[in-house]
């Protein structure tokens, strides 16, 4: 144990080392059961005599904080009710001015019973066999710092699943590998946007990107989404990116139209803005054949595509890329440099093995119908039994569909007794940056993470939790 007692200064040593480990095992960084160093070896690290640790150790074991064990050594006997918690100073440092309006993320939920919140896949379907077998083959073969815009041959196996699975237009030096798609956003913003640039993003919209940008600098603005995706009329014609889920709109579902992806690509032409298309869940299609992406039908060069393995796979796994247009990809690498030198080799290895090997398009092929059996139950309960409070958007892809309420009906407290019904969903509303012009009451229902035999027990609690609002 490396056990850091400090003697500067004057006074007794005996009695300093006896109050620095009391200390220790009161704030629990010295906990029950734990042995402690030898007297002779910790008199050797302070410079101090052997009886000088003797002394102390013999108050400790007889104030109850140590015991010795015959032939053992000497180890902490006391056990805290209540650690005394030990604090970095209050201090009077204060965040940057943007940061005021950020801090008010709530805390994580806590894991329900019935978890219908969305964008969270099933992790019982994750392949963990493989995924070892894969990972302790990758530890073995590469041991070094990694290339900081992610593993060689991650890159090629990713350039050629998204040309191969979406049509992505892409060489391996095209694709930046990211800690999930969070890391990417935050890279292009890096990147792209000055302090007090105007972002525009969809409004409802995926709220972590939002905040994010914000905490760049930017002014964030909302842009209105219709039937067709993004209202591009909308846009501010001052906006230096615009941020946008085109093949699954996030939260509502819906797939932006050929023509409006067309339109927005001639206003990013015509305004020197970039875009950025997030495809976070598109893999999963249960119906339709699927748009070009932006990526592929931009000819200027203003698309950056992000990609995530968090939502395919596994979100522990924290691994996802970007597709940029070669002008921006030096910055992008350097800016990915600095803020974290490289990605985890052994994952990014693993992962490429997952994707050349074939292993990745079978386990797709597999979650795709246990979560289209899903998408199918829910989307039969909104047009049977729940059908009287709420109305299904539309939508063939991803993990979760969003319902939206018939006017009056009470969606918050309906959210709050589901809660109390061990049911964790989300209402529509929180997908807002700011009230809708009318409201737009409903909610988003993921179904991702929840067991497929337990869903249709969360539609009758629904169900019942409608009733009684």
């Amino acid at each position: 144990m490396d056990l850091h007692i400090s003697l500067d200064g004057r006074g007794d040593r005996t009695d300093r080392i006896y109050r620095q480990l009391r200390d220790a095992i009161l704030d629990g960084r010295l906990r029950a059961g734990e042995r402690v160093p030898p007297s002779r070896e910790l008199a050797r690290r302070l410079s101090v005599a052997r009886n000088t640790v003797a002394a102390a150790y013999d108050r400790l074991v007889g104030d109850g904080f140590l015991e010795g064990r015959a032939g053992a050594g000497t180890f902490v006997a006391f056990r805290p009710a209540r650690p005394a918690q030990r604090r970095a100073p209050g201090g009077a440092l204060r965040p940057a001015r943007r940061w005021a309006q950020l801090l008010d993320e709530p805390p994580p939920a806590e894991p329900a019973r019935f978890d219908l919140r969305a964008g969270h896949p099933d992790p019982a379907l994750f392949p963990l066999a493989t995924w070892r077998r894969l990972l302790g083959r990758s530890l073995a073969a590469r041991a070094d710092y990694g290339d900081p815009a992610g593993a060689p041959e991650l890159r090629a196996a990713i350039a050629r699943h998204a040309g191969l699975s979406r049509s992505v237009r892409a060489a391996p030096d095209d694709v930046l590998v990211t800690h999930g798609a969070q890391q990417a956003l935050d890279l292009v913003a890096r990147v792209l946007v000055e302090p007090g640039a105007v972002v525009a993003v969809e409004e409802p919209g995926y709220r972590p990107a939002r905040r994010l940008f914000a905490a760049h600098g930017a002014r964030v603005v909302g842009v209105p989404v219709d039937a067709e995706g993004i209202v591009v009329g909308a846009l501010p014609r001052t906006a230096r990116l615009v941020y946008v889920t085109p093949s699954h709109q996030y939260p509502l579902g819906i797939a932006m139209s050929l023509h409006r992806r067309s339109a927005l690509l001639a206003w990013a032409e015509e305004t020197g803005a970039a875009v950025v298309e997030d495809d976070y869940d598109s893999e999963f299609r249960f119906s339709d054949r699927p748009l070009e992406p932006l990526q592929s039908l931009d000819r200027a060069g203003r698309v950056i595509y992000v990609g995530s393995f968090s939502k395919t796979l596994l979100p522990a796994l924290r691994l996802g890329f970007l597709v940029a247009p070669a002008t921006l990809r030096p910055a992008l690498r350097a800016a990915k440099r600095l803020t974290d030198w490289h990605g985890d080799p052994a994952a990014q290895l693993a992962l490429a093995a997952l994707l050349d090997e074939g292993r990745l398009a079978r386990h797709l092929r597999a979650v795709t119908r246990v979560y289209a059996a899903r998408h199918e139950l829910l989307t039969a309960a909104a047009r049977g039994p729940l059908a009287g409070w709420f109305t299904p958007v539309p939508s063939s892809a991803g993990l979760h569909l969003t319902f939206r309420a018939v006017p009056g009906l009470p969606v918050d407290a309906i959210v709050a007794r589901l809660r109390a019904a061990e049911v964790a969903v989300e209402p529509l509303a929180s997908f807002y940056a700011e009230p809708p012009p009318r409201p737009d009451p409903g909610l988003v229902v993921g179904y991702g993470s929840i067991p497929t035999a337990n869903l249709p027990e969360a539609i009758l609690r629904i169900e019942a939790a409608c009733r009684n609002a």
